[in-house]
């Protein structure tokens, strides 16, 4: 039993070296809510209050990759400069996605609904949030904050997938977007929709393994689409349960065509 009491405290000093994925998660859940207000209303008496949330929110952030050592390459000042600069740009995208479902979904009233009640915004923000941070090379919090969305959403991004304007991901339950997967704009994806790799050789990290999803295409839910080399062309329509691994043309309708046998079951009189 002593090997194994040592080997915990040596991991415990090891997961010092990061601060607590809670930490991370209430960093950028704070943020999320500075940003779309609909979500955590606060009494703010001037606009000294909001610039005031988010020199706290670069306070917390700067002193977050202080702390990970794993971010030893990483000039923390610039990092924290670039993300905070590039926010007006992301929240602006963000905009965008947010519309996209208002405009997409028959049962969303307004953009207030939207921000406040959809788990597909959140998810894309936090998303795009966590991109930045992988664009800037910061090493492991961009995947905390994705599978924290991940956690309260069931949908799986990974913060290294490149995604255009006006995302609409509608339910998202069960969604999966791969690393290397490259989404054009005004696309909408349902439930269940995976967006993967055919093979997940290890030696395959780094290259093109996710599909291409070009601009105005919809994926109804349950399909699944494979395969660095396959694209699908724009303003195209995928069926739900279609599993497509070879590229399609532009406007291009695939669905699935269901064998379902369908028994009178009804009593004799």
């Amino acid at each position: 039993m002593e090997d194994f009491y040592n080997h915990l405290y040596q991991k415990q000093l090891e997961a010092q070296e990061m601060p607590s994925n809670t930490r991370i998660w209430t960093w950028a859940r704070d943020l999320f809510r500075a940003l779309f207000p609909e979500r955590n209303p606060q009494q703010l008496s001037s606009v000294e209050d909001v610039k005031e949330i988010f020199n706290r929110s670069e306070v917390e952030l700067l002193s977050i990759l202080r702390k990970s050592r794993m971010c030893n390459h990483c000039d923390n000042d610039i990092v924290v400069r670039e993300f905070y600069e590039s926010l007006p740009e992301l929240y602006d995208v963000m905009l965008t996605d947010a519309q996209a479902i208002l405009d997409g979904d028959p049962a969303a009233q307004d953009l207030r609904e939207v921000i406040r009640t959809y788990p597909g915004f959140l998810a894309t923000c936090i998303y795009r949030m966590a991109n930045k941070l992988w664009l800037l090379e910061v090493p492991l919090i961009p995947r905390i904050l994705t599978e924290w969305t991940h956690e309260r959403t069931g949908i799986d991004i990974h913060p290294g997938a490149t995604i255009g304007k006006y995302l609409h991901i509608d339910h998202g339950t069960g969604l999966v977007i791969g690393e290397t997967c490259i989404i054009g704009e005004h696309v909408k994806l349902y439930q269940g929709v995976t967006l993967g790799a055919l093979s997940v050789e290890k030696n395959l990290a780094g290259k093109q393994r996710h599909p291409i999803i070009e601009d105005h295409v919809v994926i109804y839910a349950g399909a699944t689409i494979l395969g660095g080399e396959t694209r699908i062309g724009h303003h195209s329509v995928i069926g739900g349960n279609v599993w497509l691994t070879s590229s399609i043309d532009p406007y291009t309708t695939v669905y699935h065509q269901s064998n379902s046998k369908f028994i009178d079951t009804k009593p004799a009189l």
